[in-house]
């Protein structure tokens, strides 16, 4: 269709046609459908004949404003108007006819190509600008219904016979401009003063731009009207560059600048949408099976035990007080997917001296539950301040720190790596992300703690994460057997205060689909390793007024972050917070975030 247009204006710079006689012999050409009738014509009902007959009318309307305005303008202007007008009126006519909502992605889309219409446009002479936008507008109207009514009868039959119904429909229009005798002598005259050569050409420009608008047409047939018309945009960079080509176009400054701003922004435009068409069409199956798990940290689950009680006005000592919120996670809230924590500090609280027992006890718990369990290592894990190196280690020289890392790695691998419960081994936590006390570990120092612990246990994958948000994703990615992401969408920022990331889930699928692009591996398995279910705040959640963490993150969020999470098409996910339900059910007796989750676990 891009070129034909540029074969258009070649024509009428060459011959007197008129735009009446243009659409005319367009309308009566339509006929040729025909010959797709024994390729799978059905018998349709008089109703969707008349539809049909209809849409074909208005895209012949739709199709004289546009060889007026071509004829007018120049043939950039005139695509890039078309295209940017066009998919705003298929869009109007889609809401009320199909019931069509507009995504952000489209509302995006949208604007760009209106923006762009806009901009050739007003390029024009200002003798014919106003002329031009009308024209425009009109064409863009006439084709918008003309498009929707052609999805209602491609809905209602086939495209073979909708589509041999839609042409006839503009056959009788382009017979009805004859039953105007005005109209009639314009168009026998000016075909009398047309040399043979001439019509030669525009009938074969008229049958190759026939098999454009039959593919357009079985585009329609197949998807949504608004993106189709929107995707006709890509015409304009035919037009460019051939009016360069063919029609020795020159340009002003001015007008180039013009010209390459709407090529821009059109193209931008065809990108979001196509990119935002591919994730609707991919969007996962909210049936599919998902496996819920949560984190757990013996660290804070200490933490929060140990508080003073508002409710029963007596302190809570710390000895074995984390094992009643663990417990609780296996037993009331049902939890079998693990992922736990070995915090160097707490096993090797001096060097060469280890206390095991509280992992010990986390992991033959899970043993006898049943439960599986992804095992973090490293010294940076989760929970604040993040890096969990002991006191003794952090006074060592650089050297000797990687070393003693290492050797505490390899102590914990073996201790566990036969442990039926374990599923996973997760090296370091986002170690490529400048948060917490230790802010990276070095990528030399990931990839020697991952090269340990493959050889010593070929077993069990190895798990490497980063922030879904802020993280790049490839680096950690490339490095493990799978990937997991965090998925926080209210969060605290010393600078910014609280922040909601303005992120659909699609973000997160997008941003899957380029990874595993640029991996090269559409085997590799991505889930959510954390999950923010609890309130992020400046604060231990201890000091913070309970009326103050509910303002951030209250039971509505909870819920809608579940069905955010099962937007985002990942078959497994850990939520992070489980200690702070507890904390609420016991302490706050308010049960309502552990029931929600316990609902979620079934």
């Amino acid at each position: 269709l891009g070129t034909s247009a540029v074969f258009d204006k070649l024509i009428l710079k060459k011959t007197v046609f008129n735009p009446l006689a243009y659409t005319f012999w367009l309308g009566v050409l339509g006929f040729a459908a025909v010959a797709l009738l024994p390729f799978g014509a059905v018998t349709v009902p008089a109703s969707v004949i008349g539809i049909a007959l209809l849409g074909g009318g208005c895209f012949i309307a739709g199709m004289f404003f546009y060889f007026l305005m071509l004829n007018k303008a120049r043939a950039g202007g005139s695509i890039v108007a078309i295209a940017g007008f066009s998919p705003i009126a298929t869009l109007v006519f889609s809401s009320f006819l199909l019931g069509a909502d507009l995504s952000v992605y489209q509302e995006i889309s949208f604007a760009l190509l209106l923006l762009g219409g806009f901009i050739l446009v007003f390029l024009e002479e200002k003798e014919v600008r106003l002329r031009v936008l009308w024209y425009g507008l009109v064409a863009a109207g006439f084709l918008g219904m003309s498009y929707v009514l052609s999805k209602i009868v491609f809905d209602a039959s086939n495209f073979v016979t909708g589509f041999f119904w839609i042409k006839l429909g503009g056959v009788i229009a382009a017979l009805a401009i004859l039953a105007v005798p005005l109209l009639r002598e314009r168009i026998t005259h000016v075909h009398s003063s047309v040399r043979a050569g001439h019509m030669f050409w525009y009938v074969a420009n008229r049958a190759y731009a026939g098999a454009g608008s039959a593919l357009v047409f079985y585009a329609i047939s197949l998807g949504s009207p608004p993106l189709v018309n929107a995707l006709e945009s890509v015409r304009f960079l035919i037009v460019f560059i051939m009016g360069w080509l063919l029609l020795h176009a020159r340009f002003r400054v001015r007008t180039l600048l013009g010209e390459f701003a709407a090529f821009t922004i059109v193209s931008l435009a065809i990108i979001v949408l196509g990119v935002g068409d591919y994730m609707h069409s991919t969007l996962p199956d909210p049936a599919r099976p998902i496996s819920w798990g949560v984190t757990f940290s013996q660290k804070f689950a200490s933490e929060l035990v140990v508080t003073q009680s508002e409710a029963s006005g007596r302190m809570i000592g710390p000895d074995g007080d984390w094992k009643m919120t663990y417990e609780a996670i296996l037993g009331d809230l049902g939890a079998r997917h693990l992922r736990l924590i070995a915090y160097w500090d707490l096993l090797e609280p001096q060097d060469d001296v280890y206390d095991f027992s509280g992992l010990d006890y986390q992991m033959r718990r899970a043993e006898e539950v049943g439960a599986d369990v992804i095992l973090v290592v490293g010294k940076k894990v989760p929970r604040w301040p993040e890096c969990h190196e002991p006191a003794w280690a952090q006074i060592q020289s650089s050297k000797f720190k990687v070393q003693s890392l290492l050797e505490f790695v390899e102590i914990v691998v073996n201790r566990y790596k036969d442990s039926p419960a374990l599923m996973y081994w997760q090296v370091e936590n986002e170690p490529f992300l400048p948060f917490g006390d230790c802010s990276t570990v070095s990528r030399e120092i990931v990839d020697a703690e991952i090269a340990l612990a493959r050889s010593l246990d070929a077993n069990h994958p190895i798990i490497t994460t980063d922030s879904g948000e802020l993280g790049l994703w490839y680096f950690a990615a490339k490095r493990g057997d799978v990937f997991g992401t965090t998925m926080y969408r209210r969060v605290y920022n010393d600078t910014f205060g609280f922040i909601e990331y303005p992120l659909g889930p699609e973000f997160f699928r997008l941003k899957e689909h380029i990874i595993r692009f640029l991996l090269w591996d559409y085997e590799k398995k991505f889930l959510v390793i954390e999950l923010g279910m609890e309130p992020w705040l400046p604060r231990a959640l201890r000091d913070v007024p309970l009326e103050e963490q509910l303002k951030v993150f209250d039971l509505p969020f909870f819920e809608d972050s579940i069905r955010y999470a099962n937007k985002s098409g990942f078959d497994g996910y850990y939520l992070w917070g489980a200690e702070w339900w507890y904390w609420m059910k016991e302490r706050h007796n308010d049960p309502r975030f552990w029931n929600a989750a316990r609902e979620v676990m079934r």
